[in-house]
């Protein structure tokens, strides 16, 4: 009994804390024992605003924390003791033996535990509401991605015809080839960071982003941000299971030489033969997922050297039509003195920067979906520093450069890459651009945008969702969306679209790893991630952190009039709002994460212990 007390420490408090936490002295028992068995009185310290606590603690842990270690000291009751120890989760042996915490903020600071040993655990009594194979954390067995493996998932992320439309689109903006490439690699630097930071918690737990969602935002509250980043995703699985479905109908429509054209349905804003070619490539993906992630991970790993094969085939074309690099990328910025945007260029450069960060905001929160399948920290630290910026850098060039030919080759500059392959004469070209396109779709599609609605609907549901039903639910709910109508022209996709859902989606991400790193110490507790039980870490109020909730409302809420602006439902929008909105990830993230981290401190405060 004494050892179990002795190892006794608030959850994810370090040990030179929970020292000074818990000053412990030996005393004898007051009932019929032998004088060798001793029992260990606690006295909590009221200095707990001194400590600096790792993690935002509720009145009923500290509470229930302050009753028992009084009752356990009164008559050295035994059960009172075993409920202190699992109150405050750790024993002497929890490593070992599958109880409490795992990680330690103490161990290696900040960025040498960004490369601390996996330390996934099965647990012990998890709630059927809350757990199921799928959320099952993943143990060393079951992890399957290498280096090589996370960086062939971006790379198939990366070549995709979004990607490619972003990059024209920055040259229809304005920009040159070089403006373009820079905005777009300094894009991706800024996204790599909260990527791998988000990439930690997952590789080290094994568990998916809705189940650690519950961390910061209670056990029922994590559905919130779940939803929120199911509903974008829905979103993008639409659009790019539209630009698939166009791929196959342009392309077989200039094999065949016009013959699929057809009228416009009024109530659908397409034509019959485009929804046709829409749905054979929403069945071919759903395909896919049903045969779960392993299909995935293969299907990524051996699309990454064809596409890489491919982008280079479709920049050497252009490089020939064109008559060389030097026509390629003679198109002119418009923002330098006498262009027609002189003096323009910054009022472009962030809202495209934002862009380019919302371009990836939505796996920033959902990447651990992916490492939770890393062999180790290293794997996806690396992985994705190879795989994203470098790779998106790449294929933007590839985009810039080949946009910029158009202006040479055809007189106009075509962002569209599947307008400008359905432009290419020959039978085998265009066989080889529909293998290609759709190839690029897939990989990027199903890997984004189906695993993160999948997990979502399954948080709200393990019991009645699995896997594959959760895929096929946000796959039907993608077509419902009618993407066609978010991708109409390159301002409502850069900035309805893309710097809209990062408005909603940064302020998630602050809020979690303000929460993980910042008062967490990267520690969690795998028993109460899966339990309802109301003592429990993350049961908050109700199951709802009330401190995420107002934090998230706050990074949201100054971005809502710029988007209406942008959405043409305000007109007259004051300056600054406008200004906030061009900035909205950076805006959201930074005021979500400071409003939480200043709630959650006021709250310890509030919950100071007196002593016994």
């Amino acid at each position: 009994m004494e050892g179990v007390l002795r190892s006794v420490r608030p959850p994810c408090v370090p040990p030179s804390c929970a020292r000074r936490l818990f000053s412990c002295r030996a005393i004898p028992s007051s009932r019929e024992i032998s004088s060798r068995q001793r029992i260990t009185r606690c006295r909590v310290v009221e200095k707990t605003d001194d400590l600096k606590l790792r993690l935002p603690l509720c009145r009923s842990a500290f509470a229930k924390t302050s009753s028992f270690a009084r009752l356990a000291a009164r008559d050295g009751n035994e059960d009172s003791l075993e409920r202190l120890g699992r109150l405050v989760s750790v024993r002497s042996n929890a490593r070992s033996d599958g109880a409490g915490i795992e990680g330690d903020a103490s161990e290696g600071g900040l960025f040498g535990g960004l490369l601390e040993p996996i330390a996934p655990r099965q647990p012990s009594d998890p709630d059927d509401s809350l757990f199921n194979a799928d959320f099952a954390p993943t143990m060393p067995a079951g992890r399957i991605f290498t280096v090589w493996d996370m960086a062939c998932l971006w790379i198939g992320l990366v070549v995709g015809v979004p990607t490619y439309y972003m990059a024209g689109s920055l040259v229809e903006m304005g920009m040159s080839w070089l403006e373009g490439v820079l905005t777009v690699f300094v894009g991706n630097v800024v996204v790599l960071v909260p990527l791998v930071l988000s990439g930690h918690s997952g590789t080290k737990f094994g568990v998916p982003f809705p189940v650690l969602a519950r961390a910061a935002f209670g056990i029922r509250g994590a559905n919130v941000p779940s939803l929120l980043r199911a509903f974008v995703a829905c979103g993008w699985f639409g659009i790019q299971t539209w630009i698939g479905g166009q791929a196959i109908y342009q392309l077989l429509n200039a094999l065949f030489h016009g013959r699929l054209a057809s009228s416009v349905l009024p109530w659908l804003g397409i034509s019959a033969s485009e929804f046709g070619c829409f749905m054979v490539f929403w069945l071919l993906q759903v395909g896919i997922v049903s045969n779960g992630i392993e299909s995935i991970r293969e299907l990524e790993k051996l699309s990454a050297p064809i596409l890489i094969a491919l982008s280079a085939a479709l920049l050497a074309w252009a490089y020939v039509q064109a008559g060389g690099f030097g026509p390629m990328l003679s198109l002119p910025s418009q923002f330098i003195t006498g262009g027609p945007k002189a003096g323009q260029f910054w009022k472009t450069f962030f809202p495209a920067l934002t862009a380019n960060v919302g371009f990836w905001a939505t796996l920033s929160l959902n990447i651990p979906d992916f490492t939770r399948y890393s062999k180790s920290q290293v794997d996806q630290l690396t992985g994705q520093a190879i795989g994203l910026p470098l790779f998106m850098a790449a294929f933007t060039f590839v985009g810039l450069a080949v946009t910029s030919a158009t202006v040479v080759i055809f007189g106009q500059a075509i962002s569209d890459p599947i307008q400008l392959l359905s432009r290419i004469d020959g039978f085998f070209p265009i066989l080889l651009s529909l293998v290609g396109v759709i190839l690029a779709t897939l990989t990027t599609n199903i890997a984004a945008n189906v695993v993160a609605p999948a997990n979502a609907l399954v948080n709200l549901n393990p019991s009645i969702f699995s896997f594959k039903t959760a895929g096929l639910l946000a796959a039907v709910i993608g077509v419902l969306l009618q993407p066609w109508r978010l991708i109409q022209s390159s301002q409502g996709f850069i900035f309805t679209w893309l710097i809209g859902y990062s408005a909603l989606l940064g302020p998630v991400g602050g809020i979690m790893l303000v929460d993980y790193f910042g008062w967490r110490g990267r520690a969690l507790n795998t028993d109460d991630l899966f339990s309802c039980d109301r003592r429990g870490q993350y049961w908050y109020t109700n199951g709802y952190n009330i401190s995420a909730m107002l934090a998230l409302l706050a990074g949201i809420l100054p971005n809502i009039p710029g988007f209406l602006e942008s959405a043409g439902m305000l007109q007259g929008c004051p300056l600054v709002f406008t200004l906030i909105y061009s900035n909205a990830w950076f805006v959201g993230s930074f005021v979500a994460g400071l409003v939480y981290w200043t709630s959650s401190k006021w709250q310890l405060q509030r919950l100071r212990v007196a002593n016994v």
